[in-house]
């Protein structure tokens, strides 16, 4: 092998120190037999109550901006409404709830956007396949 002392590294001293460090480290696999989908969901599970909506930041955002605030009451209409939206193969559902308008991702149950009846003056809502009025 020949070494070389330019500063740059040779193709064989690239090589042996991945080998070297590779040989060094522990194997990521996954050992207790789970598949990513139901790590996923078990994670989920510990960080929440599983019917709980969590809103994108892109929501979270356009709320503080448009100065809406959701009662408990409203909320628990928005998970409702996301629920049935569920049921029905829904994807990508506007929730109407009062004077409020929610674009909701159903399976990763994230609101996505949000807006009142200001911000909905044209009435055209894209990118969802139902809508549910709670």
């Amino acid at each position: 092998m020949k070494i070389q002392n330019n500063g740059y590294l040779s193709i064989e001293q690239l090589a042996d120190q991945y080998r070297s460090k590779a040989a060094g480290t522990e194997s990521r696999e996954n050992t207790s037999g789970l598949s990513f989908r139901e790590v996923l969901q078990q994670r989920s599970r510990e960080t929440g109550e599983p019917g709980d909506l969590k809103f994108s930041k892109h929501a979270l955002n356009r709320l503080s901006d448009r100065k809406i605030e959701l009662d408990t009451v409203q909320l628990e209409r928005l998970q409702a409404g996301a629920e049935k939206a569920g049921e029905k193969g829904i994807r990508d559902s506007l929730v109407i709830v009062d004077q409020l308008a929610f674009i909701v991702n159903v399976p990763n149950r994230t609101v996505v956007t949000a807006m009142d009846s200001t911000a909905t003056d044209e009435n055209i809502f894209t990118n969802i396949n139902g809508a549910v009025i709670a």
